[in-house]
This record gives C-alpha cells, sequence and structure tokens, in this order.
C-alpha cells in the first residue's frame, strides 16, 4: 500500500501500483509514458495540465511515472484536454486489466474457471457474498486504516469478483457460513438488513447451495478457520485452509483429499440448504 499520507482529494485520486506485479508495472509505464509524450507534445506544462483535468501536479507526475494507476475519469478527460482523438481513452481497455490488486485478479481468474467452488466461512460473509456496503464497512473496519481511494479499489476488486454468479454455464457454488457470522450487524442495522436479503438472494440461484453452521452444533474440522476448494474441468483442483498447510495454497491430490474430507464434513453438520434458507429470513425478521 501507498505509505504517503492523504494530502487532499484532488491530489490523490488514483490507485497506487504493486512493484511485485511485473505485467501490471509495465502497463501503468507504458500508459503514463504515452500520456507524458502527448502532454509535451502539446507544450503543455504538468502544472497546466493537472488543472485542466482536475488533479494536483504531483499527481500527473506520479501517473506519468507509472507510479499511480489513473482513473478511467482521468484518461478520458487527458484524451480531450491534448485532443488525442480517442487515442488515450482507448487505453482504459488496458488499465482495466491491472486496476485490481495481482492477487484479486488471480483469484478471479482461477473462480472464473472454476465448475465447483466450495467456501466455508466462519469469521465473516464470504466476498462472493457480500454486498457494496458490507464490503465497505468491513474494509473500513482495517487497522491500521486504507486511505479512501485504496477502500474504493478494494471494494470495486471484490464486487467485481460476483461477476462468477453470472457465469454460462454457471459453476457449482458451495457456501456454509456460521451462524455467528449472520448475526454481527457489520455496517449498522439497514446495511445488515441488505446483507441478509442478498444472502437470501444467491441462495435461491439453481447453481448455488447456501449452509448455515448453528453456533450449538458439536466440534466440526473448519474451527481452525476459512476453507475454500476450487475444482476445474480437467480434473484438477486449487484449495486452501487457514488451519492446514500453513495456510498456503495447494494443488497436490493427497492435500486436496484433506480439505475434501473437512469441507465434505462441514456441509453434512450444517443445516441443509431450505432450512438454512429459513434460519436467515428469520434473522431478518427479527432485524
Amino acid at each position: 500500500m501507498d505509505d504517503e499520507p492523504v494530502k487532499d482529494a484532488v491530489s490523490e485520486r488514483g490507485w497506487p501500483v504493486d512493484p511485485d506485479d511485473e505485467w501490471g508495472v509495465a502497463v501503468i509505464t507504458t500508459v503514463g509514458r504515452q500520456l507524458k509524450l502527448r502532454r509535451e507534445a502539446v507544450g503543455m506544462k504538468a502544472g497546466d495540465f493537472g488543472k485542466a483535468v482536475g488533479y494536483g501536479e504531483d499527481m500527473v507526475y506520479k501517473i506519468e511515472g507509472g507510479k499511480r494507476i489513473p482513473r478511467p475519469e482521468y484518461l478520458d478527460r487527458a484524451d480531450e484536454v491534448l485532443g488525442a482523438g480517442g487515442l488515450l481513452s482507448a487505453m482504459k481497455e488496458d488499465v482495466e486489466k491491472v486496476r485490481y490488486p495481482k492477487k484479486v485478479r488471480e483469484l478471479k481468474e482461477l473462480e472464473s474457471k472454476a465448475v465447483e467452488i466450495g467456501v466455508y466461512e466462519c469469521n465473516s460473509v464470504h466476498g462472493l457474498l457480500q454486498t457494496p456496503e458490507h464490503a465497505r464497512a468491513l474494509i473500513e473496519a482495517a487497522q491500521p486504516p486504507y486511505s479512501p481511494d485504496d477502500v474504493d479499489r478494494m471494494v470495486a476488486a471484490r464486487l467485481d469478483r460476483q461477476s462468477v454468479f453470472g457465469r454460462d454455464p454457471a459453476p457449482s457454488i458451495h457456501f456454509v457460513l456460521e451462524e455467528a457470522v449472520l448475526r454481527r450487524q457489520v455496517g449498522g442495522t439497514m446495511v445488515w438488513q441488505r446483507q441478509l436479503e442478498r444472502l437470501l438472494e444467491v441462495g435461491r440461484l439453481r447453481n448455488v447451495a447456501l449452509q448455515v453452521m448453528p453456533t450449538d452444533t458439536d466440534a466440526h474440522p473448519g474451527l481452525d478457520g476459512k476453507i475454500e476448494l476450487l475444482k476445474f474441468s480437467d480434473g484438477t483442483a486449487v484449495g486452501r485452509s487457514d488451519g492446514l498447510f500453513n495456510g498456503r495454497p495447494v494443488s497436490e491430490p493427497k492435500q486436496l483429499r484433506i480439505l475434501e474430507l473437512q469441507h465434505g464434513t462441514i456441509r453434512a453438520q450444517a443445516l441443509p440448504p431450505r432450512e438454512s434458507l429459513a434460519f436467515i429470513e428469520k434473522l431478518l425478521g427479527e432485524t
């Protein structure tokens, strides 16, 4: 994350570039160079250009130097001010591909290819199920706090992953959420009501099974933390568990069998999907 203090809304708009994201760095460096060449070609100083597009001079230099990811509206405004005839606006497509952190892009790529997704979540509503307001409340609760721009970027990235529900053919998706997660009203009453409604909407999709693990149940393998499993059409799979293999993703058959056993045991102990939806409806009525 960018460690620089937030100066003001105008000078700090834009997203930081992850130095470990080689492809992202290459794309943003190229975009920045093109912006600088176009600005210099028309004889406009960085300060004057910044005023024209509504950004601080310091941010102009950061974007041109490949240190910050320009927002789409920045490229549109730059195209207009510099008379680029659509060439700068056209770079939005390349920027869109790298605007989210590398890990998020990789996770979305895996989810977009999976034919089966299995999730057990014990601490919060899973990212694929979160409403924008709920996601924002969770991210804003982090300490040390993220900058407003970083919060916006992280919320957008999380919501972008939810495109998995619109895939055709649709993957089979199984969620198990702890009851305690459903009783923690993150974001306030109105935000939480909408979140419960979202769970019901997703839980009623034909390709989704949403289950609730009651608090008064016996001990189960998920007490060590979150479990995620993704299976692909070629028979391969990848998974991870907070409590196994140091929390690292695994793809070896022996390790995957352990994760599948744990996830299967958890699903067997949780309330069936129909009872789970009825449970959430009851909570919604009480909220």
